[in-house]
């Protein structure tokens, strides 16, 4: 199965190359401005995640004969081409929150309804268990937006994530088309990856992190489907925990939940003196972490491993949580 592999460094290339194209028109059109959920002081481009997600359409597309799923391809490149237009309008024109959570809702539910398979038994309703994804779905693309708030923080959690399901469709795990754009996606990351590191010189902006947000949860969809459901929720746990826990707390605070902040567990932890660097790099040894125990429920699928696997990925997410949210030592970065 060579076509994924061949799209690793084509969509790593047409990724660099949009972004060095594209960044002088960003600078003068998108400039993200400092706010209460920033990290950076100076005004910075953004948008630089339409690179990301056209190199991934695109060269998925490029092999698409070899995937043999031509609708899926089509329903989930315009799913994803939606949401990173109504990213491209928010960055430049903030929408409202409603507007704004009702386009990717029905983005969401095209896109889910378009997938066969079940997770829940027979016995469920249908309309109750899509109405779940359609749910999760709708958190995971605004958490990855919510999450993408530091220098390098989405590379640190995409690329071990979309890496780990190109390996899983290598194998034989995952189905021929998520395989091929998981590739794709880890590729123009990686394009993308020089640019946005600390200090960037370019943000992914929504038009990147939503788009992304969702291919990646139809990623993990069909993992899930396939029979690695457990590997589909340690493979996100960072995100999922940083985010959902943020929330609850905001929530019980009576906070305006939607509205920017610097609340959650890896902006703490620059406030708490760790460098943007030390930050990103725990979090992407986690996601090894987290990566490594989601391969061996795909590897060895019985509950002893399961059970053990998804403890040790909360043990690991937890201490992880618990060292940003505490002040760090003297010479610690």
């Amino acid at each position: 199965m060579l076509a994924p592999l061949i799209a690793v460094p084509l969509a790593a290339a047409l990724s660099a190359g949009l972004v060095v194209r594209l960044r002088p028109l960003l600078q003068r059109y998108a400039l993200a401005r400092p706010n209460a959920r920033s990290s950076h002081t100076v005004p910075t481009p953004q948008g630089g995640g339409i690179a990301v997600v056209v190199a991934t359409v695109t060269v998925s597309g490029l092999f698409l004969a070899e995937a043999g799923a031509g609708r899926d391809w089509l329903v989930l490149t315009g799913a994803a081409l939606a949401l990173a237009l109504l990213g491209a309008v928010d960055d430049i024109r903030p929408l409202p929150a409603a507007l704004r959570l009702a386009v990717q809702g029905i983005v969401v539910a095209i896109l889910v309804g378009s997938v066969e398979g079940r997770l829940a038994p027979d016995s469920t309703p249908l309309a109750l268990e899509r109405g779940l994804a359609v749910l999760a779905g709708l958190w995971f693309v605004n958490l990855v937006n919510f999450m993408d708030g530091l220098d390098w923080m989405t590379v640190a959690e995409i690329v071990p994530v979309s890496g780990t399901l190109l390996l899983a469709g290598l194998t034989g795990i995952l189905a021929p088309l998520p395989t091929l754009v998981a590739a794709a996606l880890f590729g123009a990351m990686l394009g993308f990856a020089p640019f946005n590191r600390p200090v960037a010189r370019l943000f992914l902006g929504d038009v990147g992190s939503l788009p992304i947000g969702l291919l990646v949860a139809w990623l993990l969809y069909r993992l899930a489907l396939g029979g690695g459901f457990a590997a589909a929720l340690l493979l996100p746990l960072y995100y999922l925990a940083d985010a959902s826990l943020t929330l609850v707390r905001r929530a019980a605070r009576r906070e305006a939940v939607w509205q920017a902040h610097r609340s959650h567990f890896y902006q703490r932890a620059t406030v708490n003196g760790l460098s943007v660097t030390g930050v990103v790099a725990r979090v992407f040894g986690v996601n090894l972490g987290l990566a490594g125990l989601a391969g061996a429920t795909l590897l060895w699928p019985s509950w002893p491993v399961t059970v053990g696997a998804l403890a040790a990925g909360c043990l690991l997410v937890a201490a992880l949580l618990r060292r940003f949210a505490r002040p760090a030592s003297r010479g610690v970065s």
